[in-house]
């Protein structure tokens, strides 16, 4: 019988089907104020807390404009928060009317066998909770569906990935024995981390997000899969 009591997954690139929306929603919200940000630093901080994220990208591609000195400390955080807004619009309104949303392959049977399983399913995210629930909507995934235990978004926690807290306030809802009965699956770098910091029981990186298998695999997670069909039979060794 497997020690696994719980698998958080992430959701864009992991279970939801992910071509890019994401950085290039972030790059033109960045570029709405003037600002350009290469696709490969975006690509960098996916997985985090998307203010972070934009936090993290002015300080390396605008310090000009986000220094204090421009305009004090709330003169920074105001054009952070303006870029932020403005990425969250724009993923909204792109998950409002994409037709080719939809679950990555497999995904749902995969619920399904864990729910089976006795094991409880859990979506994490460094989406806003209103950009998660558009997408939890559209895909029938929100609280009518049978198929998830729980949802946590990072603007729910005092800290977004890398650090436990998503992590940590899911074992706590969940009644979970332990983190050692955790399996989290992601498709960044920073999903591994926040698994590490969670102390999970194994952690696992998948190839169908922003991240290839030769980059996942120099940051040692403790599997890599291409399908997540693949996750049955590690749970089952677990």
């Amino acid at each position: 019988m497997s020690s696994i009591q719980l698998v958080v997954f992430d959701i864009a690139g992991t279970t939801v089907r992910d071509k890019g929306d994401v950085a290039e929603s972030f790059i033109a919200a960045f570029n709405d104020y003037g600002i350009n940000v290469p696709v490969a630093e975006v690509k960098k901080v996916m997985g985090f807390r998307k203010m972070d994220a934009v936090v993290l990208l002015l300080e390396k591609f605008a310090p000009g404009k986000f220094a204090p000195a421009k305009g004090g400390q709330e003169g920074a955080d105001e054009l952070a928060d303006r870029i932020h807004t403005r990425f969250i619009q724009r993923m909204i309104e792109f998950y409002l009317s994409d037709e080719t949303l939809a679950p990555l392959p497999h995904a749902e049977t995969v619920f399904r066998a864990l729910k089976k399983q006795g094991i409880k399913v859990a979506l994490n995210t460094g989406f806003t909770r209103a950009i998660t629930d558009t997408i939890l909507h559209r895909l029938r995934w929100d609280d009518r569906s049978p198929l998830i235990d729980q949802v946590i978004c990072s603007d729910e926690v005092p800290r977004g990935r890398p650090y436990a807290d998503m992590i940590d306030a899911l074992i706590d809802d969940l009644g979970i024995v332990s983190p050692a009965n955790v399996l989290k699956v992601g498709d960044t770098e920073v999903d591994v981390e926040e698994g590490r910091n969670a102390a999970c029981g194994k952690v696992v990186s998948v190839t169908t997000g922003a991240y290839t298998r030769e980059q996942l695999q120099s940051y040692g997670p403790d599997f890599i899969i291409d399908d997540l069909r693949e996750l049955l039979p590690i749970i089952e060794q677990a």
